[in-house]
């Protein structure tokens, strides 16, 4: 991978979760959310950052900061197919 390729899948991993910390607890973001928030440009570039944003959220789920889920209910982000959301992992306090 290159350099570029490392810091483009840095930026969308902190994208996904700057873009959840914004949102209320158990609020969901959909990969192209990031995707259109790391793109340059106002054209539709950002379609060639969605299979990167799903590995970034693939990461942070191997990580254990967020979920991918489907119809509101958690999935195996490896199993997943179709559309799908993203969500913080919810932490008792």
């Amino acid at each position: 991978m290159t350099t570029t390729g490392r810091q483009t899948d840095r930026k969308l991993e902190q994208t996904i979760l700057a873009l959840l910390d914004r949102r209320a607890p158990g609020a969901t973001i959909c990969p192209s959310d990031a995707a259109r928030a790391v793109h340059d440009g106002d054209d539709d570039g950002w379609r060639a950052l969605m299979e990167p944003a799903r590995r970034a959220a693939r990461r942070l789920v191997a990580a254990g900061e967020v979920e991918i889920t489907q119809g509101g209910h958690a999935v195996d982000a490896a199993e997943a197919r179709g559309p799908v959301r993203i969500r913080r992992v919810h932490r008792e306090s």
